[in-house]
Order: C-alpha cells, then structure tokens, then sequence
C-alpha cells in the first residue's frame, strides 16, 4: 500500500458495506488520490470516506471501568453482534487496541471511538482505558459521552477503577450508567452474582446514579465474541443495547449557540494540510466556514474548514454531539494541539486566570488524605486540554496565607494556569494530583 494511503487510512477507514450502497467517495480524497499516485491510490482509498446520513438520532457512549475487566472485548463483541444485524462493522479486540504498545501489555491506553447503530440508534462508542496510568485520557473519553456501559468482572466485583470512572462519569455530566457483569461464565458460585449486583446497585446510588433502577446486564463478553453459550453471550448483548436504548435518552443538541468543538487529536494529510478531530459541543459548521483556533498564544489562529468527515465519514456540515474531523486550510500540524478549540470567530477567547467553585474530594472518595493551603499547585482538566495550574484564596480573604482547605470542603478559590485556554463561565473541571482526582468543580467568574 502507498505510504500515502496509510497516512490517511486511520482518518478515513470505514466499512465496505456502506460503500455498496452507493455511498459517494468525499472530494477531498479525490484530490488526494489525484496528488498522490492516481488510480491505484484512488482505488486503495475508495474503500475509506463514504457520505454521512443522519437517519436515526445519534447517542454518544462508552465502556468505563477497571483495567482487564473486559471493556474492549465487551466492545468488540457489540460490533460482532451489530455487524450480524447488518448495522455495524465487526472489529475484533486488536482492531480497537491498535497501538503496538496497548497490544504488547494487553491494556487500553488511548480511547479508541467506534461507530455502529441500533434499530433504533446511531451510536458513537468510545473504549475508556481503565489502566490508572491512563487516566487522562478516559477523563476526555468520558467528557464526550451522553451516557456509559461500566463493565465488572464478575470474579473481582467492585474494583479501584470502577469506583473512579464512576466518579469522573458523574463529574462530566454522565446521567444514565447501565452496568454488565462480565466474565460470568468464569464463576462457579451463583450466589457471588448476587453480590455483585447488589455492591454495584450501592455504588450508584453512593455516586448519585440510580442505583435501584439502573439496568444491570449479567453476561459473557468473551462467549459472545466466540459464539459460545449464546444465553450468556450474543443473548445478553441483544440485552445489552435494548438497556442502552431504552435507558439512556436521547441528548438534545445545542444547535443554536455558536460552533466549538474541542480538539483531542492532530495530524497532517501530506500536500492537503492539516485535520483537528474531537467532539463537537454545540452549534454547527458548514464547509468553508472560517473559523478560529483559540488556546495557542493570545491572538486566535484564523483559518477556514476546506471539508469535513464526521464519524470517517464524508459529510457537508458538523453538529453538536458529532465526531469530527475538520481539514484546516493553511495550518501547520505545530499550530494545533490538544486542548485548543475550533469555534465560530469572535464567540470565544483564551484565559489564565478565573474564580472557581468546586468540591475536594474526601480520602474515601479517592482524594487526598490531608488538607492543602493557596499556592496549591495541582494539574486542572478543562474539557481537552491539561494545564498545570495555582489555586489561590480569593482576593481580599483574611488569613489567606493561614487557611487550609480540607478534603470533604466546598471552596470559592482563584485558579491560575500555565497557559491559556479557552474557559467560559459554567464549564465544569476536574482537579488531578499524584494520579487522582482530588477535586471537581465550576468556573464561576473570568478575570483575565
């Protein structure tokens, strides 16, 4: 395969079927083929970008829980089941973990977004690592989701990972959970089962989910993958997703505010430029649009959307909810990062310092054992992006160099960060140390 195609093959994969339904090729992968090789590099590519249609509405969601549990085989086995339905691609394990490094250790490190649907549904799935090391990228993972699987071994129950995604879930905004027990075909004692429903139905409710409602599903990921024992596997993914569909709702879409989408990933298409993806948070944009990048220095990078794949595939505009890519005319792959958000100009601006009421996290909670004075010097997660951060008692608090804050507080403080960010009044944030979260909380007031 051209080095070209392989370039471009992680943006552009998508299934074949979709394509033998007469679904047009993007005119932007023309142009490419045409710049790059002609027609043997145009029928490589032809297999990629194939049109969006928005025909059912569209959720998105995510496996969560601890490291080796079975979220990716969980995922793996719901595209098998789909594909089976003719509503999806069947991606095995390896096909998710595709990082040589998440294979070599057998574990989730990035989150992987896979696309499959319902009868009922559109659905954009994210596979959330539950390594601790790699807990960043779940809390971006989770920041994208409109509800979420958690996934339990039945053999270990409750573990430290699932007691932290459920929490960061319920940080980001996470309403519904529906909870499957996996691994149930490795467990001799059926009473064991009824443990763990009963610890998981606790643990909701002690996070403020729904404990006593939420649907949980037992049943084998692995069987299912393997088409074994089809009571505990294909059975209870059909389960599965008729819980999903029934008890996560529907999102509304902010359409009417202005386009942001916060960028999670960057990379370059030789001789076409450079495509920033992530998940569009509201509003909608139409190709060549201007637009601007804000986050990188304190003037905004201008530039204008030339096309735009949403799910890998083509598609005229991005909406709320969608996950994009966005090909910027004139921009270096140096001038984007994480963290930075695309948005219609003039409607957002970068900052470094604003008020924040948030919440520290008791020792039983996962957070710090012990209290902290201002000048505390934590790392802050604001939608994508990561800064290193100063946390201050506002401005004319009397003993402020004297007064603690204690695990268990609810606390108005000043945050300063590194560098600037896109920050608006009302976005929520999460306050990381030592790999934990210690704190979560909102931006109240901008102050510069």
């Amino acid at each position: 395969m051209p080095a070209f195609v392989r370039t471009v093959a992680p943006f552009l994969r998508t299934s074949r079927a979709a394509l033998q339904q007469g679904n047009s090729v993007s005119p932007l992968f023309h142009a490419l083929c045409r710049q790059n090789g002609g027609a043997s590099v145009l029928n490589a590519a032809r297999t990629y970008a194939t049109a969006f249609e928005r025909t059912k509405p569209h959720v998105n969601i995510g496996t969560i829980g601890h490291v080796d549990h079975g979220k990716t085989t969980l995922t793996a086995a719901i595209t098998k089941r789909q594909a089976e339905k003719g509503l999806a691609s069947f991606l095995d394990y390896g096909s998710i973990d595709k990082a040589p490094e998440e294979r070599k250790r057998g574990i989730t490190i990035s989150t992987a977004h896979i696309e499959y649907s319902t009868d009922a549904r559109h659905y954009s799935h994210v596979d959330c690592p539950g390594h601790a090391d790699y807990i960043k990228n779940m809390i971006t993972g989770a920041a994208n989701m409109d509800g979420a699987v958690i996934v339990v071994a039945a053999s270990d129950g409750q573990m430290p990972q699932t007691r932290e995604h459920l929490l960061l879930a319920r940080q980001v905004g996470v309403q519904k959970i529906v909870v499957f027990v996996n691994k149930v075909d490795a467990l001799e004692d059926p009473e064991m089962l009824e443990l763990v429903e009963m610890e998981m139905r606790e643990l909701l409710t002690t996070y403020g989910f729904e404990g006593e409602e939420t649907p949980i599903v037992l049943g084998s990921a692995l069987c299912a993958l393997d088409g074994r024992r089809p009571e505990i596997g294909e059975q209870k993914i059909d389960e599965l997703m008729n819980a999903v569909d029934s008890w996560i709702p529907t999102p509304q879409r902010d359409l009417d505010k202005p386009f942001l989408m916060s960028v999670e990933d960057v990379f370059s298409i030789p001789g076409r430029g450079t495509v920033a993806s992530g998940r569009v948070e509201r509003g909608t944009l139409k190709r060549d649009q201007e637009v601007e990048l804000v986050g990188k220095g304190d003037v905004p990078l201008k530039t204008k959307v030339t096309d735009i794949e949403t799910f890998k595939k083509s598609c005229e505009e991005s909406r709320a909810g969608d996950n994009s890519g966005l090909l910027l005319r004139g921009v270096k792959r140096e001038d984007v990062r994480r963290g930075m958000v695309i948005v219609q100009p003039g409607t957002t601006k970068a900052h470094k310092q604003f008020l924040v009421s948030m919440y520290v996290l008791t020792k039983e909670e996962g957070g710090r054992h012990t209290g902290f004075h201002q000048n505390y010097r934590p790392q802050i997660f604001l939608r994508t992006a990561d800064e290193a951060a100063a946390l201050f008692w506002p401005e004319g608090t009397e003993d402020a160099d004297s007064k603690m804050v204690m695990p268990g507080d609810n606390v108005e403080m000043r945050c300063e960060i590194h560098q600037a960010v896109a920050v608006e009044v009302g976005q929520r944030f999460n306050v990381r140390e030592g790999g934990r979260t210690v704190a979560t909380g909102l931006v109240t007031r901008i102050i510069k």
